[in-house]
């Protein structure tokens, strides 16, 4: 249900992207305006993450995801009303962000119910839900073809249903600690961890790009390829699911080999290959390998970075932290956009925005490699507590 869940929210949270070249020729949107548009939504969603994940840790995801879903459909439907007007657009835009909060409610359910050893694979499973942003990329301009308001509307009743279903069939584990400090209180202990912030680097880079390629791909390949929108949407969607397929796999590989060294792996192919992308390649075949072995990369580190932090988090915190690694994830994916139409109005090209991907995405490898491998999965620090004192706390409070 969790997954469900997730899936359909997402969907909702990315409706503007596939569509995005379609809103820039019926407003007359210039680069930077269009990616303005489609990073909106990214923005408020990673934000709105940490008080969604705080607030879950306290009412318990069997009102929160139900809740959210719901209100989810006001911003989908009001699409229909402010289409012809770009300012409305952009607060819509703004309101729509409150889909992309649900990575926070699902992560401490899933994590309640599965012991540490299979957490990993888990939450790998969970976040597949972000195979919305595919689902949306492949049917959203699918579904515009057999009328422009029908995508809003169909997501509108699913999200309904879900709201239904999800009040009905999910449940909070029994003994669930459940935190009886103020919000704040809250999440300024998540804050105080090291590790929160660690890991918030990480997943910045993994999830992030994940989430900048979901956002910003179709762009990329109408523009600099000159695809249609809906072949450009259908290969979008094709990265996004070779992310959703390799997310469980990272999560598989730390259960059994150390997250830091998957996360390391990972990233280190993602920053390869963003250099290949660089040269602009021609499409076939050399960039598509390129993005969909990007695609692997960024989704295995995805699931790798949160088997860790299911480790080093007590559990009564794992939501707060979950808010606080899961924004500045979605943060990370609100920048890219923003640079790449930047870049494109102002040098015609998108060299630039791969190579300070493979920049980051090499910095996040020997980051990884050099200072995360010293995390024992139990949560206590190999190198006699350079993760900082607030982790070593964290093993002596597990039950």
């Amino acid at each position: 249900m969790a997954t469900i869940g997730f899936t359909l929210t997402f969907w909702a949270w990315d409706l503007i992207a596939p569509l995005g070249s379609w809103y820039g020729d019926r407003l007359g949107l210039s680069s930077f305006e269009q990616s303005l548009l489609v990073a909106i939504p990214v923005l408020v969603g990673s934000l709105g993450r940490i008080p969604a994940g705080a607030l879950t840790d306290r009412y318990g995801a069997k009102l929160m995801f139900p809740l959210v879903s719901a209100l989810t459909i006001v911003p989908v439907l009001l699409l229909i009303l402010v289409k012809d007007s770009y300012g409305l657009m952009l607060v819509v835009a703004f309101l729509l962000g409150l889909g992309g909060t649900t990575f926070a409610i699902g992560i401490p359910l899933v994590n309640s119910w599965f012991p540490p050893a299979k957490r990993g694979f888990a939450l790998g499973v969970f976040g597949m839900g972000m195979g919305g942003v595919a689902l949306s990329g492949y049917f959203t301009p699918r579904i515009a073809k057999h009328g422009e308001n029908l995508p809003f509307v169909v997501v509108a009743v699913a999200l309904a249903a879900y709201a239904v279903l999800g009040a009905l069939l999910i449940t909070d584990r029994p003994d669930r600690p459940v935190p009886a400090a103020s919000l704040g209180h809250r999440l300024g202990q998540a804050g105080r961890l090291r590790v929160t912030w660690e890991l918030s680097a990480l997943y910045a880079i993994g999830f992030g790009g994940i989430v900048a390629f979901g956002v910003y791909l179709p762009t990329y390949l109408k523009t600099w390829y000159e695809l249609d929108p809906t072949d450009a949407g259908t290969k979008a969607a094709g990265f996004a699911l070779v992310t959703v397929i390799f997310r469980p796999l990272g999560g598989w590989l730390s259960d059994r080999i150390h997250p830091a060294l998957v996360t390391a792996v990972a990233l280190a192919v993602v920053a390869l290959l963003a250099i290949v992308q660089a040269f602009d390649p021609p499409l076939n075949p050399g960039g598509t390998t390129a993005l969909l072995i990007m695609a692997a990369g960024l989704g295995t580190a995805s699931g790798s970075v949160f088997a860790l932090v299911s480790q080093v988090t007590p559990q009564p915190q794992v939501g707060s932290v979950t808010g606080i690694v899961g924004a500045m994830g979605g943060l990370g994916g609100f920048v890219p956009p923003l640079v790449m139409g930047a870049i494109y109005s102002a040098k015609d090209s998108y060299s630039i925005g791969f190579m300070l991907l493979s920049d980051l995405a090499l910095a996040g490898c020997v980051y990884a490699y050099g200072r995360m491998r010293t995390i024992q999965p139990d949560g206590a620090a190999g190198d006699g507590g350079a993760a900082g004192p607030d982790v070593s706390k964290v093993a002596a409070r597990r039950p």
